[in-house]
């Protein structure tokens, strides 16, 4: 008896009948839905058995509103698949067993075709599906071939020509039967189940891995599952917010969701144009980007994408679901898609959102390449970017496009506290927690500008701020600027102790601890000399890269000699006399209370100081060395119509008279100092004279020192400002003062000078005091000191008030004579006129030394022959005064040996002292002794061998003197004649005791005088 077949609730016999009738009408039918079937399996379907089930499952919960869990067992060497939903009913069946005619409409459900269903036959020939009611389908490649075959009975046949040439391969799913009553029922919880009796070698773990490896992308893509059951465990999605769980990776989600256009809906398929809206998904795992990803559809695609976030989006798909279907639709879908993505950033914390921003790279796709553009765009004209003091994500975000970032990096804390300080110095300034270096990709590809250490300097050119702000700058500054780039900081600008900024810290001035010179420095305004603001200084991070930027400390001994603070000082007066005005006044005032400052800290002091205008008692201004002090002992000295003023009282009150004295305010006589004068430059009184009659002569001389510098200058300045009429009050302010006796002695202490030695250059303090100073009324050269016997005649002794105010030493340095010495051709003059006076007492030994000084100057170069007017009388060697001018008779002649002065007589000859007889002879126009006369000896006398004369051997041995050569003439009485060719030319004879002749013989009638004249030459 034949069983009673099973219940077939879902209409399968019509369906097979249908099926079976089409083939046998048609047998290109069977051989299309065969070869469909194959190109499913073979083609996109191929490895999707798990993602089509799972699709499914999905759509089952979505239509009954709720979510399910998947079970995947291996029974019995089957495959089970089980799910929560809307159960299995005719039209799905009829979807399933049809190719291309899904039983979804609407917008529900992800598929579209109804081909889904297909992929499980890659590894089953005989899939069932059983619902709980105990309804279910099964299918089955052999029985599907078995029922073509008995078709085919009695047909024409073509149906089992096609099952040959196929091998028996037929569609699997096109002929569907009801289940056997006997088959088991879904486990609990479950509404239906699949069941794959898997094909012979395939292997269940592997298929069960595989799908375990698509769980989770599953679980995301398809909200309806709940979980998935495998037998190794569960793996789970739950929701918190936009924070998406799935098993032990979370994944940060945005939705969005739209309606397409109805112009773009005409141009899809049929069963495509019901689905009139779109949805996406962004998501992006909170561990990393996914790396090299697809396009999901919203299970995965072929598409693949390289963004930092995964999209899952309905876009048209090829009948195979790899691959998206290009056209305006799939445009429209991605680029809404894309316009979403930045809030999807903007939902993140701020330091995550430039990781999901595309870097620049090649797309993956032409999918890849589309969303990339647009995601791009999107993201650099939304805004999503963080402001500097938005926190908690209170406060306004910036659109890339207008924003900055500090092009920066450092301590956190520091790069924040310097975000917030320049927040509104630089608009769109981005939070300081993606300034750095590992954001810098992102930030570049959505155009977000890059403040460096230059463009902030630009930046912050003219700004306003105080100069506390500017420390704090400065000190954030020092730690995120890496030194091999503060040259960029070049520019920086550096607020000034005035209140004006400038550009670049090179020669700015850090006051350091010294704030009253720093305050000086900026009420005096000097140019060039610029003051931080001192609050610069509070800060050592600060101060330091002041420092490396070309700032330097002030130091104030070092800052006297700086050039701009010297130029301001030489134009001080020049700009007092121009009258600019009250606040030009007050800042030469404050120039002056530097420079004084300065000295008082330490300062190399020179005489260009004495440049610095200081205001003076009528309240002008002049040079500090044109100024005495009020109460200073050259006040009474001066002239007071002459070029010194009084400096104001209230000026001297204000400083130390040290530090007044050492810019060249007078007290007393200043003093002068060059340790290498190289000519007469140092502005003193005559100073071109002293060179000339004193250096230069000296320099010149053979035995002169070398050079023509006279070795270090101390010299008094202004003494030429004396009144005429003060200067007995002058004479002991002078010798009272140490350092002017030092300049008169040249350097060396006054007690061991000898003005008239000779032997090199009279100090110029000296030189001029003997010239122009006047003592009782006279030049001091005119006096002698009265001990001085070797010029007694010559010279008068000094007044006794004179003698007993100032020492002796101090009267022979400042000229007063003490011996003759002829410095200059005055001298020469006025020693000749002297020489000439008959009412002067000259004994012949003081005339004789007043010949060798003149002789001496002429031969030093002091005096020059041509330059003296020869006298027309002079003194002669009998004391008496006698007329040199040829035409008042005949003139003296000047003794040139000494012997003539023992047959000449006393009246005729002029004694030259140790002097060069031809000069002395040269300066006065006077002939030479021996030019004038000729002197025979007479004949007698007999010639003695001087070793032969026993007094003379000892004479000779007792001076240490060896003999003469040759021998003497002795004569019993020695008698010369001598011829005066001036004096008429009559011979005179005379009888001298010794005489040498022309041709050196020596004649004499005793034997040691004869010795003594052979010594004599």
């Amino acid at each position: 008896m034949t069983p009673d077949p099973p219940p077939d609730p879902f209409g399968t016999s019509a369906l097979r009948r249908a099926v079976l009738d089409a083939w046998t009408a048609s047998p290109a039918r069977f051989r299309e839905d065969a070869n469909a079937e194959e190109d499913l399996l073979r083609g996109g379907y191929r490895d999707r058995w798990f993602v089509e089930l799972a699709q499914n499952a999905a759509d089952a919960a979505a239509r009954a509103g709720t979510t399910t869990v998947l079970r995947v067992r291996v029974v019995d060497g089957a495959v089970h698949v089980a799910n929560s939903g809307v159960a299995l009913d005719a039209d799905g069946v009829a979807a399933l067993a049809s190719l291309r005619a899904s039983a979804k409409s609407g917008d529900g459900g992800v598929g579209r075709f109804g081909v889904g269903f297909a992929a499980v036959t890659a590894i089953s020939d005989a899939p069932r599906v059983v619902t709980r009611s105990g309804a279910g389908v099964a299918f089955d490649r052999t029985r599907t071939a078995r029922a073509v075959r008995e078709q085919d009975v009695g047909g024409t046949g073509a149906l089992t020509d096609e099952l040959a040439r196929r091998d028996g391969a037929v569609p699997a799913l096109r002929l569907v039967w009801p289940t056997d009553a006997g088959e088991p029922a879904p486990p609990d919880g479950a509404d239906t189940e699949v069941r794959l009796p898997l094909l012979a070698g395939l292997d269940p773990d592997d298929l069960l891995a595989a799908a375990a490896a698509e769980v989770p992308d599953l679980l995301l893509a398809l909200p309806p599952l709940r979980a998935v059951d495998l037998p190794d465990g569960v793996v789970t999605r739950t929701e918190d917010g936009d924070l998406v769980r799935i098993g032990a990776r979370a994944w940060h989600v945005l939705r969005a969701e739209g309606t397409l256009p109805a112009e773009l809906l005409a141009g899809l398929a049929v069963e495509e144009r019901a689905r009139t809206g779109w949805r996406a998904t962004w998501a992006a795992p909170v561990d990393g980007p996914p790396g090299t990803d697809v396009l999901h559809a919203p299970t995965p695609t072929d598409e693949r994408t390289s963004l930092p976030a995964r999209l899952l989006a309905t876009v048209p798909l090829d009948p195979d679901r790899r691959h998206v279907r290009a056209g305006a639709v799939t445009g429209h879908v991605l680029t809404a898609a894309a316009a979403r993505y930045p809030d999807l950033v903007r939902a993140r914390p701020a330091e995550e959102r430039p990781a999901l921003v595309p870097l620049p790279a090649l797309p993956a796709s032409a999918v890849d390449a589309t969303l990339r553009n647009a995601v791009l765009e999107a993201l650099r004209t939304t805004a999503w970017l963080p402001a500097v003091g938005q926190r908690d994500g209170r406060g306004d975000d910036l659109v890339p496009t207008g924003a900055q970032v500090l092009d920066l990096d450092g301590p956190p804390d520091v790069l924040a506290a310097l975000g917030e300080q320049l927040a509104d110095v630089l608009p769109g300034l981005v939070d300081t927690r993606l300034a750095r270096p590992r954001h810098a990709p992102a930030l570049a590809a959505v155009g977000v500008t890059r403040v460096g250490p230059a463009a902030l300097v630009d930046a912050l050119a003219g700004l306003d701020r105080p100069a506390a702000w500017w420390r704090g700058l400065l000190a954030r500054l020092a730690v995120l600027v890496a030194p091999t780039a503060r040259e960029e900081l070049a520019a920086l600008p550096v607020p000034l102790a005035d209140g004006r900024l400038v550009l670049g810290a090179r020669g700015v001035l850090l006051a350091g601890g010294d704030a009253e010179i720093a305050a000086r420095l900026a009420a005096a305004d000097v140019p060039g000399l610029r003051v931080a603001a001192p609050a610069l200084d509070d800060d050592p991070a600060a101060r330091d890269l002041l420092v490396a930027l070309g700032a330097r400390r002030i130091d104030g001994p070092a800052l006297l000699a700086d050039p701009a603070l010297r130029e301001a000082v030489d134009r001080s007066v020049d700009e007092a006399e121009a009258g600019g005005g009250p606040e030009a006044l007050e800042a030469l005032d404050a120039l002056a209370a530097l420079v004084l400052a300065l000295v008082a800290a330490g300062g190399a002091v020179d005489r260009d100081l004495g440049a610095v205008a200081l205001r003076d008692a009528d309240g002008g201004h002049r040079r500090a060395d044109e100024l005495v002090l009020p109460d200073g002992e050259l006040r009474g000295l001066v002239d007071p119509d002459g070029p010194l003023g009084v400096l104001d009282p209230a000026v001297a009150a204000a400083h130390p008279r040290h530090v007044l004295t050492a810019v060249g305010v007078l007290d007393g006589f200043a003093v002068l100092r060059d340790d290498a004068p190289a000519g007469p430059d140092h502005d003193l009184d005559d100073e071109e004279t002293w060179w000339a009659e004193e250096v230069d002569p000296v320099a010149e001389r053979p035995d002169g020192p070398d050079g023509d510098a006279p070795g270090p200058l101390v010299a008094v300045r202004d003494l030429e400002l004396v009144a005429d009429d003060r200067w007995d009050a002058a004479w002991p302010v002078l010798a009272g003062d140490r350092e002017v006796r030092e300049a008169l002695g040249g350097a060396r202490p006054v007690e061991a000078l000898d003005p008239d030695a000779g032997d090199g250059p009279r100090p110029y303090t000296a030189w001029w005091l003997g010239r122009h100073g006047r003592l009782a009324g006279r030049p001091p050269t005119t006096w002698r000191l009265p001990g001085a016997s070797a010029v007694a005649g010559l010279y008068d002794p000094v007044p006794d008030d004179v003698a007993a105010r100032l020492d002796p030493a101090f009267l022979a340095a400042i000229g007063v004579r003490t011996r003759a010495r002829v410095s200059s051709t005055d001298d020469a003059t006025d020693l000749l006129a002297r020489l000439a006076e008959p009412a002067r007492a000259v004994p012949p030994a003081r005339a004789a030394a007043a010949h060798a000084a003149l002789a001496d100057a002429v031969a030093a170069g002091r005096v020059s022959v041509a330059d003296v007017e020869p006298p027309d009388r002079v003194r002669t060697a009998d004391g008496a005064v006698r007329d040199a001018d040829p035409s008042r008779g005949v003139p003296p002649a000047v003794l040139d040996r000494a012997q003539l002065a023992g047959v000449l007589p006393p009246a005729v000859l002029v004694l030259p002292g140790g002097g060069d007889p031809a000069l002395l002879a040269d300066l006065l126009d006077l002939a030479r002794a021996s030019e004038r006369v000729r002197v025979t000896v007479r004949e007698g006398g007999r010639a003695v061998p001087w070793e032969e004369l026993p007094t003379v051997v000892a004479w000779a041995s007792t001076l240490g003197r060896p003999l003469p050569d040759g021998a003497l003439v002795l004569h019993d009485r020695l008698r010369v004649l001598v011829v005066d060719d001036e004096r008429g030319g009559a011979p005179v004879e005379y009888t001298p005791s010794a005489w040498v002749d022309d041709d050196g013989v020596v004649h004499a009638d005793d034997p040691i005088r004869g010795l003594l004249a052979a010594l004599a030459g």
